[in-house]
């Protein structure tokens, strides 16, 4: 007789389908976690959208070649980190470093010697007419210092503006320039970021480069009164400078746009500015009123250090090749929001790569040294002493330098 007991149900791994949709919701859970985070954490920048220029990459006048492979290097001591950039005095050479000492040593590269320690993160160095150090101080402003060693006194010339702004704090001191009349030229390279403790020279012209808000300045300082006043605002990170052979034009690197921008000083003290302005002008007013022009355009790094020889040639170090995911980004201030909430390995920082170039006040350039490997990575600068031609390097532990007669004649006069 046939069984009427009813047929068990199949047993399907355990699971109800309810099962199923809770283990796929607690599966997506850490993704729509993670896409939320990427997509609205709040980040320190407010990105601003540009137009970056095509890159051309390494051809032309800066076809990619070996001239910088194979440095000399100069061990300066235990701890000592970042000669971001490099002053000649003579037969003497000066350097600041990520702990705040200022170094100096003879051009033959011997006799590395503590000047000064700033207890800051001095960049730029120039000297006055009395034959004093200059420094710009990323934390501290602008220092003068006279004498060296346990005797030494440090000044403090330029922490912040009263003109257009009462007590504004210059943030990044950068670069500094001793005109031919004896005035201090100064770089605040960026408003929005400043050096502090917590926050290095390097992360903050990353942020800056990210945020591309252009708050940075060019700053004029009486050598007597020590009054100053802001000469041109609105710069996208300025960095290096150096004077043309005349005196009469002042030459910025301006990192952010791939340039190297030429202020006729004259032209610049009559500018006009708009109503209700204070006083300042932008710098898309001084180059509509031909006070400031593009001497260099579309380089194919950033540039940064300026520094002029006894030649007349005009050095400066592209710190880092430019970066296509940057570039791209530029017209996606979103993206950049992106960049910024994932770890800081990820950030888009370009690969080393050795590039310094020389160039004459025309803008022609007459020599370019490269290394494609970045065996001496982050070159910030090049400068002419004794015979050899100096490296400068954000984050390396020795000084590069290297035999150098000067450019190839004929690789110059093509160029």
């Amino acid at each position: 007789m046939p069984s009427t007991l009813p047929r068990p149900r199949p047993h399907v791994n355990g699971h109800t389908g309810a099962q199923r949709a809770s283990g796929r919701v607690l599966w997506l859970l850490p993704v729509l976690v993670l896409l939320g985070y990427l997509c609205l954490w709040p980040t320190v920048i407010r990105p601003q959208t540009w137009n970056a220029p095509t890159d051309a990459g390494y051809t032309g006048a800066y076809a990619v070649n070996q001239k910088l492979a194979d440095l000399q290097v100069h061990e300066m001591g235990a701890g000592r980190v970042g000669p971001e950039f490099i002053l000649a005095v003579g037969e003497r050479l000066y350097t600041g470093l990520l702990n705040g000492e200022v170094l100096r040593w003879e051009a033959d590269g011997t006799a590395f010697t503590r000047v000064v320690d700033t207890g800051g993160r001095p960049l730029g160095l120039d000297v006055d007419a009395q034959g004093r150090l200059l420094v710009a101080d990323a934390l501290r402003g602008l220092l003068r210092v006279t004498g060296e060693g346990a005797g030494a006194h440090i000044e403090t010339l330029l922490r912040t503006v009263n003109s257009p702004v009462a007590n504004d704090p210059v943030g990044y001191a950068d670069a500094v320039k001793v005109g031919p009349d004896g005035t201090l030229w100064l770089t605040d390279a960026s408003r929005r970021f400043r050096v502090s403790p917590s926050l290095s020279s390097f992360d903050a012209s990353v942020l800056d480069v990210l945020e591309h808000s252009c708050s940075g300045r060019l700053i004029a300082q009486d050598p007597q009164t020590l009054q100053a006043r802001v000469a041109i605002q609105g710069l996208c990170f300025p960095n290096g400078l150096a004077f043309s052979g005349d005196g009469r034009t002042l030459f910025v690197s301006e990192t952010e746009t791939y340039r190297i921008l030429a202020v006729d000083l004259a032209k610049l003290s009559v500018v006009r500015t708009g109503d209700g302005d204070n006083g300042v002008p932008t710098l898309a007013q001084a180059m509509q009123q031909g006070a400031v022009r593009v001497l260099i355009d579309n380089l194919p790094g950033f540039p940064d250090n300026l520094t002029r020889a006894p030649s007349g040639r005009i050095w400066v170090g592209l710190t880092k090749p430019r970066s296509p995911v940057i570039d791209f980004a530029a017209q996606h201030p979103f993206l950049r929001e992106v960049t910024l909430r994932l770890p800081h390995a990820l950030w888009p920082v370009p690969k080393a790569y050795g590039h310094v170039l020389a160039f004459n006040d025309a803008g022609r350039v007459l020599d370019d040294l490269q290394d494609p490997n970045g065996g001496y990575p982050e070159t910030t600068a090049a400068t002419e002493a004794g015979g050899r031609l100096w490296i400068q390097s954000l984050n390396t532990r020795t000084v590069g330098s290297m035999v150098y007669p000067g450019p190839p004649t004929a690789t110059a006069q093509a160029r």
